[in-house]
């Protein structure tokens, strides 16, 4: 059994939106049931991560995503971007890592259940848990490098 699966981010096209030029990439990950993507919006003249589209785009594979995502016109990604803005967040580095807490206590609830339920190995599931728990004690270190920081 393997963690969350997340694929690198794909440059889908850059827009003009209210005279600013956006790159436009999409983040995809496998959340166990469905490949999730997001549209990001990053500004060319800031070197940041930019802002995060809270919609989904939902598919079997990574490529269903992918393939969704290219069909965006001009006016769906700004009405994407605008929501985006709407629901803008301060601390993005705390949030990845939130999310990213959140996402393997999720994994390590579905390895334990399956365990318990006889679905996987006593002994590889006890390691996967293992390991599952040392991550999670990694970021919690690094949130405090976080806190309070906006970007």
């Amino acid at each position: 059994m393997t963690t969350m699966d997340q694929t690198e981010p794909v440059h889908l096209t850059t827009v003009d939106i209210d005279g600013r030029r956006f790159n436009v990439t999409l983040a995809v990950e496998f959340d166990g049931v469905e490949h999730v993507g997001h549209l990001w919006f990053a500004d060319e003249e800031w070197d940041d991560d930019g802002v995060r589209d809270h919609g989904s785009i939902p598919g079997v594979t990574p490529g269903d995503v992918l393939a969704h995502a290219r069909q965006f016109g001009g006016t769906e990604l700004e009405l994407r971007y605008q929501r985006a803005q709407a629901d803008k967040r301060r601390f993005h580095g705390l949030r990845r890592v939130t999310d990213e807490v959140l996402s393997n206590i999720r994994y390590l609830n579905k390895v334990a259940t399956s365990m318990r339920a006889g679905l996987l190995d006593v002994d590889e599931a006890a390691a996967e848990i293992d390991e599952t728990e040392q991550r999670l004690h990694e970021m919690i270190g690094r949130l405090r490098s976080f806190a309070g920081v906006p970007a």
